[in-house]
């Protein structure tokens, strides 16, 4: 037997110093009634101690490992460990358990075998007068303790499970805080009633005036921030994605409660349709102003360039127009080169500025996404 493996794979189980547990406190009390005794216990051996996670017939919650009966089935996972009088069997006759409370004078243990094969402890009747024990009762012992390990083992998967959903769950909240915007699931109940079930952290810096823990109780407190002329639009959209099942995307106006200084955000989300009537929307809202910005500088580079460029364009194509090669003196064809030379600049200033800005935009709706 490795003790030091022995002991990790009773940890694992997370039993010790536990509640008690009511599967395990039933099949105890049959343990007893099968056998007649008047204690059983379920008990767990680790480096010190013999602690009992079920108990019938004592009032102590462990005893050393030393005086622990249980001890000598830690090396037999097979075998069940039955002591018809302790008073003659020299590994006991001495034993604290049996010279005082609660005098064992019978004990019959079931080896608890985990999966990985270690015995962990054992499922035990014990009386306090000596005794035979037939063969159904040491069957029905070893079944009794399969089901105990059964019940454990469920349990110990489904903490497993847990743990691993636990930390996907911190994972993918990790994630969704450093994404640009807020990340949201939006509830609405059959009664009508929405809430949030969740909201990522950049709903902190998307509405820094709003109370977070009361959005996420009342979602409509965020219709008091869309501008006047776009509530109806956003309150009538967003029911309609809940009743209709139809993705929701939309771009409205935010007043800010301590500036006053209007913003532009975009919200889309896809809904789902649970078991109980409910509605989730999956999705995400952000503050689009600088994209606005951006794209409002585009259309006025492209304005500009399709209008206000058309004019040196017209002047230095009505310019060469009049360069006739056969009747053109050299006073006229300085006054045309230096025309286009006055043009070209005009040109060449303009489409510096308009650079310029472009530049100056994109710096401004990208630097979010450089950690500036």
């Amino acid at each position: 037997m490795n003790e030091i493996k022995r002991l990790l794979d009773l940890k694992s189980y997370q039993v010790l110093d536990t509640l008690p547990d009511k599967e395990l406190n039933d099949i105890i009390e049959i343990a007893s009634t099968i056998c007649d005794t008047p204690i059983s216990l379920i008990t767990f051996v680790d480096d010190k101690r013999q602690w009992f996670k079920a108990k019938k017939g004592l009032v102590i919650n462990e005893t050393p490992r030393a005086d622990a009966f249980c001890k000598y089935a830690l090396t037999n996972p097979n075998d069940l460990l039955v002591v018809n009088d302790p008073l003659t069997d020299k590994r006991f006759n001495n034993n604290p358990l049996v010279l005082g409370n609660p005098y064992i004078r019978f004990y019959a243990g079931a080896p608890l075998v985990s999966s990985e094969g270690h015995v962990l402890g054992t499922l035990c009747v014990i009386d306090n007068q000596p005794r035979n024990i037939s063969d159904s009762q040491l069957n029905a012992l070893k079944l009794l303790a399969k089901k105990v390990m059964n019940i454990l083992e469920t349990k110990k998967l489904l903490a497993e499970q847990n743990n691993t959903i636990e930390n996907s769950s911190i994972r993918l909240k990790k994630l969704s805080d450093q994404a640009p915007g807020v990340i949201y699931q939006l509830e609405m109940n059959t009664e009508g009633k929405m809430s949030f079930t969740f909201l990522s952290e950049g709903i902190k810096e998307v509405h820094p005036y709003l109370d977070i823990e009361d959005l996420k109780k009342n979602p409509e407190i965020a219709f008091e921030v869309v501008h006047p002329e776009d509530v109806a639009m956003v309150q009538e959209t967003l029911f309609s994605a809940f009743t209709n099942l139809i993705m929701w995307d939309i771009e409205y106006r935010v007043i800010a409660t301590d500036t006053g200084i209007t913003s532009w955000h975009w919200a889309r989300a896809k809904p789902e349709k649970k078991d109980d009537g409910s509605v989730i929307l999956y999705g995400t809202f952000q503050d689009i102003t600088e994209k606005k910005k951006y794209i409002e500088t585009l259309e006025q580079i492209i304005f500009d360039i399709s209008h206000v460029m058309r004019k040196p364009v017209a002047t230095m194509m009505g310019l060469t127009g009049m360069l006739d090669p056969n009747h053109i003196d050299h006073h006229t064809l300085s006054d045309i080169i230096q025309h286009i030379q006055n043009t070209s600049l005009e040109m060449d200033t303009y489409l510096h500025k308009l650079n310029k800005a472009y530049c100056e935009k994109k710096l401004d709706y990208f630097s979010p996404y450089n950690g500036e």
